[in-house]
C-alpha cells in the first residue's frame, strides 16, 4: 500500500489541513527554547502556500488532558512561525467551532491559519469520531507532516482520514518513513545498529527486531550493563534491570545463532554517582568496583565500536553511550557521533537524547538523516506499524 506525497495533489485554492508537530519546549517565560520542529515543517507549509492553498495548521502541545491551559497555548508558535515565513500567521481561538469555521472561510490563497492546541479537547487523544469529523470539515485536503506523533492513534492523525477524500504525507513525514524503511527493508551491507540509553525495557522490541536484520549490533549506555551482568560479570552499582537478564541472554543467543556480531563495552568510566567531580576512574568491564557505577563507555570501547563501524554501509543510531549531559561522561557518545558523522554510508540518527548529543557535537549536518521523532522512530525500528502512517495508505 502506497502513501501519496503532497506533490501528488492539486492544492490551488483548496483548504489544506496540515497536521504538524509544534510540540516545542517553552522556557519559564513562555518563550520557545528550541524551534527545530517548527523549522522542520517549513518546506511543507511553504510548498502549500506557493501552490495557492488556504493553509490550516493543526498541532498539539504538552499534555493539557482535555482542558484549556494558557501555558500550553500555541500563540508563541504562531509568532515564531510568522517570523520564519516572513508573513503573518493568523491564530485561531480554538481548533473547532463556529468562530474557527468563520476564520477558515475568510482565508485567501497563500494565507496561513494556526488552530489552537488540539489537546484542549479530550476527543483528540481518544480519536473521537465526532471531534475528527469536526476537524475534517475545515478542509478539502489533509496532509500529515507529524511523524513524531505517528505512533499515536489521535483524531487529527487517524480519525480525520476517514472523512477527507484526498490525503497525503508532507515532506518531513515522507523523509522519515522512506529513510527508516530503506534501512530496515533494503539496507546496503554491512548494516550496523547502535543502541544506547538507560534501559532495555523501552527498547526490547527494537533490539529484537534489529537483531533479525543487522550484521552488527552495538549496545552501549546504561542498558549495556544488563547484558554484562547476564554474562556473569560484576557491575558494581551500575544501572541494571534484573528482571530482563533472561531477555538479554535471549538477544545474545539469537545474535550468535544468526551470525550477528554483538558488541558490548570492554571498559567504562566509573564514578560514585552522576554528579561526581572526583573519584572518576576508567576500568575494564571485569574490574568495576563494588562501590562505583559505570556512567560512560571507556576509550577502548570507543575504539572498538568505531572500528566495528568502519566498513558499514548503513548505520542506525538510537541512544547515547553514557550520561552525556555531564561533561565527565560525554566522551563515549561524542566519539560515536564523530564516527557516524564521518561514515560514507547511509547514516540515520533518531531519538531525543541522541539528536541532542549529535547537535551538541555540531555534526548533525554530516549525517544522512536526523529523525525528529523519539517514540515513533523507536516503534518503527521495532517493526511496529504506526497508526499515523497506516492511516495515510490508500
Amino acid at each position: 500500500m502506497g502513501i501519496q506525497s503532497i506533490k501528488d495533489l492539486v492544492l490551488k485554492s483548496k483548504r489544506v489541513l496540515i497536521r504538524v508537530d509544534f510540540n516545542v519546549p517553552l522556557d519559564e517565560q513562555g518563550n520557545i527554547s528550541d524551534d527545530a520542529r517548527i523549522k522542520g515543517a517549513l518546506p511543507t507549509i511553504q510548498y502549500a502556500m506557493e501552490q495557492g492553498a488556504k493553509v490550516i495548521l493543526m498541532s498539539h502541545m504538552g499534555r493539557p488532558k482535555g482542558k484549556v491551559n494558557k501555558s500550553l497555548s500555541l500563540v508563541p508558535v504562531a509568532r515564531r512561525l510568522s517570523e520564519l515565513l516572513g508573513s503573518s500567521v493568523n491564530m485561531a481561538p480554538d481548533c473547532i467551532g463556529d468562530e474557527v469555521t468563520k476564520m477558515v472561510d475568510g482565508l485567501k490563497p497563500g494565507e496561513v491559519l494556526l488552530l489552537e492546541n488540539l489537546r484542549f479537547h479530550l476527543g483528540e487523544e481518544k480519536d473521537d469520531p465526532e471531534f475528527a469529523r469536526s476537524l475534517a470539515e475545515l478542509g478539502d485536503v489533509y496532509i500529515d507532516d507529524a511523524f513524531a506523533t505517528a505512533h499515536r492513534a489521535a483524531a487529527s492523525m487517524v480519525g480525520i482520514t476517514r472523512h477527507v477524500r484526498e490525503k497525503a504525507a508532507g515532506f518531513l513525514m515522507l523523509d522519515e518513513v522512506n529513510f527508516i524503511n530503506k534501512a530496515l527493508t533494503a539496507p546496503q551491507r554491512p548494516f550496523a545498529a547502535i543502541v544506547g540509553g538507560a534501559k532495555i525495557s523501552g527498547k526490547l522490541e527494537v533490539l529484537e527486531n534489529l537483531v533479525e536484520k543487522v550484521d552488527k549490533l552495538i549496545v552501549g549506555g546504561g542498558m549495556a550493563f544488563t547484558f554484562v551482568k547476564a554474562l556473569g560479570q560484576n557491575i558494581g552499582r551500575s544501572l541494571v534491570e534484573d528482571d530482563l537478564l533472561g531477555k538479554a541472554r535471549e538477544i545474545m543467543e539469537k545474535a550468535k545463532a544468526r551470525g550477528v556480531k554483538l558488541y558490548l563495552p570492554v571498559d567504562c568510566v566509573c564514578a560514585p554517582d552522576l554528579k561526581a567531580s572526583e573519584g572518576i576512574v576508567d576500568k575494564t568491564i571485569q574490574e568495576i568496583p563494588d562501590d562505583l557505577m559505570a556512567l560512560d563507555i571507556g576509550p577502548a570501547s570507543s575504539t572498538l565500536f568505531s572500528e566495528a563501524l568502519s566498513d558499514c554501509a548503513t548505520i542506525v543510531w538510537n541512544g547515547p553511550m553514557g550520561v552525556f549531559e555531564q561533561k565527565p561522561f560525554a566522551s563515549g557518545t561524542m566519539a560515536i557521533a564523530r564516527k557516524v558523522a564521518s561514515s560514507k554510508g547511509l547514516t540515520i540518527v533518531g531519538g531525543g537524547d541522541t539528536d541532542a548529543a549529535l547537535h551538541e557535537s555540531r555534526l548533525a549536518d554530516k549525517v544522512s538523516f536526523v529523525s525528529t521523532a523519539g517514540g515513533a522512530f523507536l516503534e518503527m525500528l521495532g517493526g511496529l506499524e504506526l497508526p499515523g502512517v497506516k492511516a495515510l495508505e490508500s
